[in-house]
């Protein structure tokens, strides 16, 4: 295997090099590395050492007494980041013996050997074995096999990644029913429809183990969703956490979409504005997508490290911390367009809305996507005016 050498944030490590003309995946390399994954890498690193510091106050640890296992560590980037630009207590695994050999060449290359623990084995047997304070599973596609035996292992955060977008969005409706269990809707807002979906799922995985998720910070970014999960454990928790589970429907028609919390609920069949049959999305997480203090904590440290993506990074967690609690949100341009009418500066609608006794915000799914407790009716009153 052919390596070459690259530098994230402080860390160096070894990676398998893939011929320019090959299209990067799973197969193109013996190890897998994304280098587009950077921005992924550089807000774990900023959200693992704001969740540390938090646990090491509760607890009055060290933050070497804090346990993180990164499951499926590929060439150990990302794990080692974190022994390195952190100081937990570390433990990387992968099933592939090349993947052991150079996680073992990159704990070397950054005078880490002995500081942190290797294993070769499949993750999920590893998961059920031992517990970790903070749990990160990052696949290539889908988490769904490993989400029962990290919700097992967690003791006080699980951070996942999914990068198969197409069925976690409804692009490939089937393949999201079968992995996530619930029906994903593929309209303007899918991306965070994915994001929810995801959330849905292991917060049902997490609850046969009575443990409880909060959302920290979760966003969709690109070709990936990653969440950061603080896990609490407790029947009573947990049952409260199940409250924010539920369906949305959305009618194709007008764009109108209504929320319902419940797992066993009635959902009208036609839309309340122009009377078109909606359709269902769900079961999935309706609850808040992150915590405005811990965005807070993820910016100062972001702010204080040498990171490639940082302002990348701190724009996306700005955005999030900003982003109004409501499920879904609204893109301006196809509202624009329905009405015939041209878009505006996004300010200034949000401005207008917030001027009607209404609340509003951007979010960080896109450029042109906003969120506000207006409803439709009051949003299209909104943009008439602009006409």
């Amino acid at each position: 295997m052919k390596t070459r050498t690259i530098l994230e944030g402080c860390t160096r490590a070894l990676v398998p090099m893939v011929p320019d003309d090959q299209p990067l995946s799973i197969s193109s390399a013996s190890v897998f590395y994304n280098k587009e994954m950077e921005l992924n890498r550089d807000l774990s690193v900023a959200s693992i050492a704001a969740y540390s510091e938090i646990i090491a106050s509760r607890k009055h640890l060290d933050l070497l007494d804090i346990t993180y296992v990164d499951a499926l560590s590929a060439s150990g980037i990302r794990g080692l980041r974190i022994a390195k630009e952190i100081g937990l207590n570390v433990t990387l695994n992968d099933w592939s013996e090349e993947a052991y050999t150079l996680i073992r060449e990159n704990t070397e290359l950054n005078e880490l050997t002995g500081k942190v623990r290797i294993c070769l084995g499949n993750a999920n047997v590893l998961l059920h074995k031992e517990r970790y304070n903070i749990v990160d599973i990052d696949p290539f596609g889908s988490p769904t096999t490993y989400l029962d035996a990290a919700s097992s292992s967690a003791i006080n955060m699980l951070a996942v990644t999914a990068t198969d977008t197409a069925p976690l969005c409804g692009a490939h409706l089937n393949s999201g029913i079968r992995k996530y269990g619930a029906v994903p809707l593929n309209i303007e807002y899918h991306s965070e429809m994915g994001l929810r979906i995801l959330l849905g799922r292991i917060a049902i995985d997490l609850a046969r183990h009575e443990k409880a998720m909060q959302p920290m910070f979760c966003h969709a970014t690109r070709h990936y969703v990653r969440a950061y999960l603080e896990v609490k454990k407790s029947a009573n928790s947990t049952d409260k956490c199940l409250k924010n589970m539920g369906f949305i429907a959305h009618c194709t028609k007008c764009t109108s979409r209504s929320v319902h919390y419940g797992l066993a609920v009635h959902i009208p069949e036609k839309c309340e504005i122009c009377g078109n049959y909606t359709n269902i999305a769900g079961p999935l997480w309706l609850g808040p997508l992150h915590d405005k203090d811990f965005c807070d904590s993820v910016l100062i440290q972001l702010s204080k490290r040498e990171l490639g993506k940082k302002e990348h990074a701190a724009k996306i967690v700005e955005l999030c911390k900003n982003e109004l609690d409501i499920p879904t949100f609204y893109d301006q341009h196809l509202l624009s367009k329905q009405m015939r009418i041209s878009a505006i500066p996004m300010e200034e609608l949000l401005k207008e809305l917030v001027s009607n006794g209404f609340k509003a915000s951007r979010t960080h799914f896109s450029g042109t996507s906003f969120k506000t407790n207006a409803g439709l009716e009051g949003i299209l009153d909104t943009l008439r005016r602009f006409r």
